[in-house]
């Protein structure tokens, strides 16, 4: 599928080793070597100007829905919007789609739904669910990158959250897999004391479905606070390596950092979203801007640019969660019913540059986040997120001082809504090669180059 030979020069190439002005050499797919301009072997390349060349971004946390709901999102338009985005590889999460990826058939699904679709390439992981620890070693086999599993309710049936009980009876096997275990971490009980407490108060309280501010109040820090206590615990006990999943409340990468510092395997990632908006800017009756957990106070939006910083924070992901226009109650401004999620694929780069450089970070930052640390979460390092010789020619001609607005009616994703139309971010994609196969450039989709990515290593 993937042949031929390329040749790119940038001045300004993002490599294990900085930026660099180097000749990138590309045989069949694979980067082949890295060598200066001057050497004989670089004659002929194509030089890319000012431009710069980076490796393509891997996103582990997508939801792509295909089977089962492909109206909400599908492996075409989840593809097609990522490799606009500079994004050469995604990692599908185990819901939502029907059936949820939480058994080997299942996956037997995922990879069917997924043949010939493919503008990027795609990896999966499996889904811990109450009383399936006998089915992880069998989508281990299968090729699944690791496992997620959700501490609160996922919001669809067919996913349903553990108890403390079931990850201390998984958690163990995950470890056994020497795979990732991917958690959305919020504290049921914590969620419910919310409730109850509103309920049982004198006069009751009545929330305006239209209010942010009750969306906040109904899923607080408290509730990520106590779910990561947990988490760290669990890690120690049993060596599994745990990954806390969009971390919003900003002051919470200390923990992970102290954790890490006793030799706990811990990690976490927060997203574009939680870097962008703030609370206390989200107008009442606009539910483009819910998620759970929720965007929180500029103060944590800050603090969360710091957990980066400091190296705490190990990598940021879309958590593109689409849905259809009617479930996001747009025409009642319903902020408490809506579905909860925020679609991002194609923007994600362009806001994250766009907060990191006006905070003093450079693009080799920007690639740690969103190339290599991903990567490496998916157990890709060597062949993702670097340009290297023996990776994927997975290649992003970009322009980083390229500022424009978010359209939503020219983004691919398969619904046109997401909060962040209309903002200005900042820094373009020109061009996106996926195996060396040019599949993107100037604003065109013009080869599919995606590959399904399983895990090679069977189980011993």
């Amino acid at each position: 599928m993937h042949t031929g030979h390329l040749l790119l020069r940038s001045r300004h190439t993002v490599t294990p080793d900085g930026v660099r002005d180097v000749v990138v050499w590309v045989t069949d797919g694979i980067i082949v070597a890295v060598l200066p301009p001057d050497d004989p072997a670089a004659q002929g390349a194509e030089d890319l100007g000012d431009r710069w060349l980076i490796p393509g971004l891997v996103d582990t946390h997508v939801h792509v829905n295909e089977p089962g709901r492909a109206h909400w999102e599908g492996f075409d338009s989840a593809t097609r919007a990522a490799v606009a985005g500079g994004i050469t590889t995604i990692v599908d999460m185990p819901l939502n789609s029907i059936p949820a990826t939480t058994n080997a058939q299942a996956f037997e699904s995922k990879l069917a739904a997924a043949e010939g679709q493919l503008w990027c390439d795609v990896g999966f992981w499996g889904g811990v669910v109450p009383g399936n620890t006998g089915d992880l070693e069998p989508l281990a086999r299968a090729g699944v990158l690791g496992f997620k599993c959700f501490l609160s309710p996922s919001g669809v049936d067919e996913f349903e959250n553990v108890s403390r009980a079931d990850l201390e009876e998984a958690a163990p096997e995950v470890a056994r897999l020497a795979l990732p275990l991917l958690v959305h971490a919020e504290d049921p009980a914590s969620l419910e004391a919310v409730d109850e407490a509103m309920r049982t108060a004198e006069p009751p309280v009545t929330l305006d479905p239209r209010s942010y501010a009750a969306w906040l109040a109904s899923r607080p820090a408290s509730a990520e606070v106590m779910a990561l206590a947990f988490l760290v615990h669990l890690a120690l006990r049993t060596g599994t390596w745990i990954h806390v999943v969009h971390l919003a409340a900003g002051d919470l990468w200390s923990v992970v950092r102290d954790a890490r510092n006793m030799g706990v395997r811990i990690s976490c990632e927060t997203c574009p979203h939680y870097l962008t908006f703030a609370a206390e800017e989200i107008p009442d009756g606009d539910p483009r801007f819910k998620c759970a957990p929720p965007i929180r106070e500029a103060a944590s939006r800050e603090a969360l640019w710091e957990g980066l910083r400091e190296r705490a924070i190990h990598l940021v992901a879309s958590d593109h969660s689409p849905c259809p226009p009617d479930l996001k109650r747009l025409a009642a401004g319903d902020v408490m019913g809506a579905w909860g999620g925020i679609a991002s694929l194609e923007i994600g780069f362009g806001a994250v540059w766009h907060g990191a450089r006006a905070r003093g970070f450079d693009a080799t930052d920007v690639v740690r986040w969103m190339s290599d640390g991903p990567s490496r979460l998916a157990g890709l390092q060597g062949r993702k997120g670097g340009i290297e010789p023996g990776a994927d020619a997975d290649l992003v001609v970009w322009d980083p001082d390229a500022e424009w607005k978010v359209d939503a009616s020219r983004l691919h994703q398969r619904h046109k809504v997401t909060p962040y139309d209309g903002r200005a971010v900042l820094g373009k994609v020109r061009r996106t090669y996926v195996h060396g196969t040019l599949v993107y450039a100037e604003g065109e989709h013009l080869e599919r180059g995606g590959d399904v990515i399983l895990r090679k290593m069977p189980v011993e």
